[in-house]
């Protein structure tokens, strides 16, 4: 009776665990799916004296990748967004999360720039608002605005075919 208590916490403790590791940390719910995408008004990288919003984009599937020439993992998923960007299936928002401008140019100069156009969140705001964990971090927005996935983490092979293209064309056959 002494080592009930004990056994059974350890026992409590042991499932929490065993569920815990079959679960894929990359898979962080968020809040924001099937909600409007959060508003922002920001200054666009190549041009810093033009602003976009999220509402410039609404009619359209776009995919908003949250980066930094400071993020090792946005180098890792780099070519990934270069290959999507040759297909030309979406358009492609970067949302430049605190970051230096003459860095971020830099560093799509020297990588290539898969992006339509990508804007400069250079305090971090925007991303707190779109619960940003880390960099990169990608959200797939519809074509009346509504966030319908968020991928946490690099972007891996494989995960443009079987997540993000099939998504991409399901929402493109949706009306606005």
């Amino acid at each position: 009776m002494k080592y009930l208590l004990p056994l059974l916490l350890f026992i409590a403790l042991s499932v929490f665990l065993a569920i815990g590791l079959k679960l894929n940390p990359r898979e962080i719910p968020s809040p924001l799916i099937d909600k409007p995408a959060p508003a922002f008004n920001l200054p666009i990288l190549a041009t810093p004296e033009q602003r976009l919003s999220q509402t410039d984009f609404k009619g359209k599937v776009w995919l908003l990748n949250v980066w930094a020439s400071w993020c090792v993992s946005c180098r890792e998923e780099h070519p990934l967004l270069i290959e999507l960007a040759k297909q030309n299936k979406v358009l492609l928002v970067g949302l430049n999360y605190k970051d230096e401008a003459q860095a971020a140019n830099a560093w799509l100069s020297k990588h290539g720039n898969p992006y339509n156009v990508s804007v400069m969140d250079a305090d971090g705001r925007v991303g707190i608002d779109y619960g940003v964990y880390g960099v990169p971090e990608t959200f797939v927005i519809d074509k009346r605005g509504v966030v319908r996935y968020k991928h946490t983490g690099p972007a891996q092979p494989g995960e443009l075919e079987s997540i993000f293209l099939p998504l991409i064309e399901k929402l493109e056959a949706e009306s606005a």
